[in-house]
């Protein structure tokens, strides 16, 4: 049991940061964290030893996202006098907000596979399992979100590729 908490909790940093980029706000990917672990703790009876733990966290972290997504929420920031105010950005700061907000406009299906490929560096395979979906799936999502971040940080408009069948 000691060996299970100790990868669970090994888990921790790259499911923070799967969720600060699949979310951008820090307060609710550690939230989405905090309720993964919880989760997984419960239901650790159901990992199969020998199996990847992070990838079977990773699966519970997306399928609490959906949930969250699924269900409307009211986002409220207190504001008080003592709120700093936003510093002046840097060129690197700015390409930054613009990668957010280029991250941000993807279809979240494309989003998710983007930051496991990327950001994680999962494999083909581990995205389709984490995911639950078919290899050939995860490829093609993955090439249309690079296709449209590309396009959207370069400046330019995002072209369909996909003709309409009738």
């Amino acid at each position: 049991m000691q060996d299970e908490r100790d990868r669970l909790i090994a888990c921790i940093p790259r499911l923070r940061r799967y969720a600060r980029a699949l979310i951008g706000d820090r307060t609710g990917a550690d939230d989405l964290v905090q309720d993964t672990m919880e989760r997984g703790w419960k239901k650790l009876s159901s990992w199969q030893r020998g199996s990847d733990m992070r990838a079977w966290l990773f699966g519970i972290m997306h399928n609490l996202h959906i949930d969250q997504v699924r269900r409307p929420a009211i986002v409220t920031d207190v504001l008080d006098d003592d709120t700093p105010l936003p510093a002046v950005a840097h060129t690197d700061s700015l390409e930054m907000r613009d990668l957010q907000s280029a991250l941000a406009a993807l279809p979240a299906e494309q989003r998710e596979i983007l930051l496991l490929v990327a950001l994680e560096e999962m494999s083909y395979e581990e995205v389709a399992a984490t995911l639950g979906l078919p290899v050939g799936t995860v490829m093609s999502r993955l090439s249309r979100a690079r296709q449209k971040l590309r396009a959207q940080m370069e400046g330019r408009a995002v072209v369909s590729t996909l003709k309409v069948v009738k």
